[in-house]
């Protein structure tokens, strides 16, 4: 495969990037126990200090919690999901090791076109510059959605120098605001059960009855006896045939009943 595709880029006069070229061969080369691309996420997530050593769980001893994490983090890297969902990524790093992490995500959604969700406690600000969109969260609701470069609307005062806002302190502003008044006004408004329509509320213990449950069971065990008919069809027949063995193992059409000997004889 190298060859030909040497032969191709020579015959289209294409010149690749020296470290590009290197690295493709590195990774299509075959025989290898190790993959290049697990090795470089590997040493860009810190686990090389703990390649050969057991995750471990409940009973087994194995690596730490954020070494843990940062492997689940590595196998989404290395596999071709493009959206990425991850929680907690810097648990157990320091800000340079985390910032190197964030970056390679940030360069690898870029170059795969994928999209990735990424949730930090406190990051410091040189990993916050790695970010397009910034979502604020406070007691698990989402209060803000803005992009990096678009905080300098929100800034009261432009002369002063920047002063880091922790979301408690946003949640108070809002709530101060003339909206987050007259929302917090309808909330703590009842509700006014004349006024709402008759299906709007639930007035049955469960949301389904149980002749639907049984319907619907009944309609699963069937499509499973369907997919697998074959087995179902494979295991009447040997029942078939194992019972009628039984039944003929001790047969006798004719019974000898002509004195009291056979009589004994037939118990």
């Amino acid at each position: 495969m190298l060859a030909e595709l040497a032969r191709r880029e020579k015959t289209s006069n294409i010149k690749l990037d020296p470290d590009i070229n290197v690295f493709m061969k590195a990774v299509a080369t075959e025989g290898q126990k190790k993959s290049v691309v697990t090795d470089h996420i590997m040493k860009i997530l810190g686990l090389d200090i703990c390649a050969d050593i057991m995750v471990g769980d409940e009973m087994i001893r194995g690596i730490f919690g954020g070494q843990r994490k940062r492997v689940t983090t590595g196998e989404m890297l290395v596999g071709p999901s493009k959206a990425l969902f991850m929680d907690e990524i810097s648990t157990g790093l320091d800000n340079s090791t985390t910032c190197q992490i964030v970056n390679s995500l940030r360069q690898t959604i870029h170059i795969l076109n994928g999209i990735a969700v990424i949730s930090l406690f406190q990051p410091p600000l040189e990993t916050c510059d790695f970010f397009y969109d910034i979502i604020l969260l406070f007691d698990n609701f989402l209060q803000e959605v803005t992009s990096r470069k678009d905080h300098e609307q929100y800034w009261t005062l432009k002369n002063e120098p920047y002063r880091f806002a922790i979301a408690k302190e946003f949640v108070e502003a809002f709530q101060s605001f003339h909206v987050g008044e007259q929302l917090a006004k309808e909330l703590a408004t009842p509700i006014n059960k004349a006024k709402s329509h008759p299906t709007a509320l639930t007035t049955k213990k469960y949301g389904i009855s149980k002749k639907e449950l049984l319907v619907a069971y009944l309609s699963r065990e069937h499509l499973l006896m369907k997919r697998n008919s074959f087995v179902y069809i494979l295991k009447l027949i040997q029942l078939i045939i194992m019972a009628l063995i039984a039944m003929t193992l001790f047969l006798r059409t004719h019974m000898h009943k002509c004195s009291m000997e056979d009589g004994i004889y037939g118990f």
